[in-house]
């Protein structure tokens, strides 16, 4: 019998350009920029992360607004443990870019990773309204809600609403979260699912996030 994956959060992938909704500069990328995406792209997936936020600060610095170098500045903090940096940077670049659906989904996986549930369905929601076909971040609002009803059935078990029904959920939430133990073992020890945020346009996996520029 196969056990059920633990639901992780992914990050999304952008394309390597800004979407179409955005202003018309952020839709004109000159070769330069590109090569400067590409360069702290691959130093993310070499893991020289301190050399690919040196790089990307110096680029921000003359082009402050440049959305698709902040959101990798975003991924680079993340990966570097650096959180709260990380959802500052994708907060100010939503508040600035709300059209861009890729930042508020990645914002979600951090929110998941502190456990602020409701603040990553608001995210993954936005996420979705600007993009509904968005198939990553459908899937991780998906994980939130699992996320949600099993924080719902631990405080209705809490009031004294226990009853083979309550218990018969939360006995399914407990398979789908609990991760399969190697042949010949048991092992009882909850997985908690990742919250890593990817680099913008490298590949990433965590409820998923994107990595890389925003598309354009």
């Amino acid at each position: 019998m196969k056990h059920a994956c633990v639901p992780r959060f992914r990050f999304s992938r952008f394309p390597g350009v800004l979407l179409a909704a955005a202003t018309a500069a952020l839709l004109v990328s000159t070769p330069a920029s590109a090569d400067d995406y590409a360069d702290v792209n691959q130093l993310i997936r070499s893991g020289k992360l301190a050399e690919a936020q040196t790089k990307a600060e110096r680029y921000i610095a003359t082009n402050p607004r440049d959305p698709q170098m902040r959101f990798l500045q975003g991924v680079i903090q993340s990966q570097s443990g650096k959180t709260d940096d990380a959802i500052a940077t994708l907060t100010a670049l939503v508040r600035e870019y709300p059209e861009l659906p890729e930042p508020y989904n990645n914002l979600a996986v951090l929110y998941a990773g502190q456990k602020q549930y409701d603040k990553a369905r608001t995210a993954l929601e936005m996420a979705i309204r600007n993009n509904p076909n968005y198939g990553t971040a459908h899937e991780n609002l998906g994980d939130i809600y699992l996320r949600l009803a099993a924080q719902s059935y631990t405080m209705a078990q809490q009031r004294g609403a226990a009853s083979a029904a309550l218990q018969a959920k939360q006995n399914l939430l407990q398979s789908v979260f609990s991760p399969p133990a190697p042949a010949g073992r048991s092992d009882t020890r909850r997985a908690v699912p990742a919250a890593s945020v990817p680099a913008p346009g490298s590949e990433a996996t965590p409820p998923r996030s994107s990595p890389a520029t925003p598309s354009r």
